[in-house]
């Protein structure tokens, strides 16, 4: 009986950890890539429009970014929901978790959409009075707030299928939306002279691509069955998934207030240390979303062994995860110390862009395998219902460190001092990580008496 029982688990509970964590997470990191690659080649068009262009894009990112937040905010908890009651066998309320996230995916669409069309023009005059550039970053945000709902869609498509296990559609869905959105780019910016709202409009139609291939997987789902009634708001289940979701949206939400806040900062300086800010993140997205991907597949194998009662498949689901996330992040550092100039060259970098970004990008790089750890450790937080720690550590590095400490050095030693407020930051947050983490294991992993024994 218990050989049956084993056959029909989901094989979060099954599957040696090591090929587990490479099965699920494997597919999104390939897809967070290929995203990283988008956003790459999305500011390299628009850098061949203008360096003015450019920094429209980049001043418009703060907007863009708690947009995304709210997103992937929801969907983490609710995805975090969804593979505990699996690991319960409690299938029906996993269901329901899934149509309540899809609800509140379009609930959070109707309030960008009246954000995107009221807050943008005012909200972008508090960094710039130049018309042009006003222009660019107003245009482009608009379309992206107004029309995001295909977007909050898709992500929450695919957290559904990443907290059923099968991160494979994830990642089809979202790699036919980042190839969709590269192959428009050129086409609505430069054939159809459209600049940055060509962008916009390119990025629009490639997440209402994802969103279609997403909805088609999550249909086909053999764990969950959505259906009508599903989509009916639970105010208990709603609690549930904002109890993780709403610090993990705060958290996010963070990034905005950090990156406007950096945005003012750096402007002191010249809109080229703008440009240069945003072009780290575009860069810096290429080593840092492979991590998020394998946080993401991380997460629901801890959750659903966390419901399962699998303490020993836990542990070693965040030892193995963490050391790939570092041996990651030693690669990326190595890849910017080396190569700074090539990936600058990338943007059509001017002289003072080559100038001022050089020590930048080998700067802010020796933070990347601090910020390993804590993405690794963080995993667990998500997945046993403690989105608090996420956010903890984030205000910790991103509020209460790096704009300070940023600041401090910026008027001490000048723009290289903003770039060293990154490793301080990091180092910080790391140092949270541990704590809460310690904080985590003996309230909620210590007490579960599992005493499994598993192969790799």
């Amino acid at each position: 009986m218990s050989n049956v029982k084993e056959k029909n688990e989901n094989i979060m509970g099954t599957m040696g950890i090591t090929n587990l964590i490479m099965k699920m997470s494997l597919p999104l990191m390939i897809s967070m890539l290929i995203q990283a690659l988008y956003n790459i080649v999305d500011s390299m068009f628009v850098a061949r429009v203008s360096e003015t262009a450019l920094t429209a894009v980049s001043l418009a990112f703060p907007l863009q970014n708690l947009l995304i937040a709210f997103g992937v905010g929801t969907g983490v908890g609710m995805a975090s929901y969804l593979s505990r009651k699996l690991g319960e066998n409690d299938t029906e309320t996993a269901t329901k978790a899934a149509g309540n996230g899809i609800t509140l995916a379009v609930i959070t669409w109707i309030l960008f959409a009246v954000l995107g069309l009221t807050i943008v023009k005012p909200f972008m005059s508090l960094f710039t009075d130049d018309v042009e550039l006003l222009n660019l970053s107003t245009g482009y945000s608009e379309i992206v707030m107004v029309l995001s709902l295909f977007m909050l869609i898709s992500m929450m498509n695919e957290r559904i299928l990443q907290g059923t296990g099968d991160s494979f559609s994830s990642m089809v869905s979202q790699m036919t939306g980042a190839i969709t959105n590269i192959i428009l780019d050129p086409v609505f910016i430069f054939t159809f002279e459209m600049g940055v709202n060509g962008a916009a409009i390119a990025t629009v139609i490639g997440q209402a691509v994802s969103c279609s291939v997403s909805l088609f997987f999550v249909l086909r789902n053999k764990y969950i069955n959505v259906k009508p009634h599903h989509l009916k708001l639970s105010r208990r289940m709603v609690s549930s998934i904002y109890a993780v979701g709403a610090p993990t949206i705060i958290t996010n939400s963070i990034g905005t207030i950090m990156t406007g806040a950096m945005n003012a900062i750096l402007i002191g300086f010249s809109t080229t240390a703008v440009s240069i800010f945003s072009v780290y993140f575009k860069l810096q997205s290429f080593v840092f979303m492979p991590i998020f991907g394998l946080s993401s597949g991380m997460v629901p194998i801890i959750a659903y062994n966390y419901g399962a009662r699998k303490k020993e498949r836990m542990m070693a689901t965040i030892k193995i995860g963490t050391l790939i996330a570092v041996l990651i992040m030693v690669l990326g550092t190595l890849v910017f110390n080396l190569f700074p100039n090539a990936l600058l060259s990338l943007f059509s970098a001017t002289e003072e862009m080559y100038r001022l970004g050089v020590p930048a990008l080998k700067t802010i790089s020796f933070c990347f395998v601090f910020a390993a750890i804590s993405i690794g450790l963080g995993s667990s937080f998500q997945a046993t219902g403690y989105g608090m720690g996420t956010m903890i550590v984030s205000i910790a590095r991103q509020l209460l460190v790096l704009i300070p400490v940023a600041y401090v050095l910026s008027k001490m030693i000048g723009i290289n001092g903003v770039w060293l407020s990154f490793i301080v930051a990091e180092g910080i947050g790391l140092i949270v990580s541990i704590v809460l983490y310690i904080k985590v294991y003996d309230s909620r992993i210590k007490p579960i008496g599992e005493k499994e024994v598993f192969s790799e």
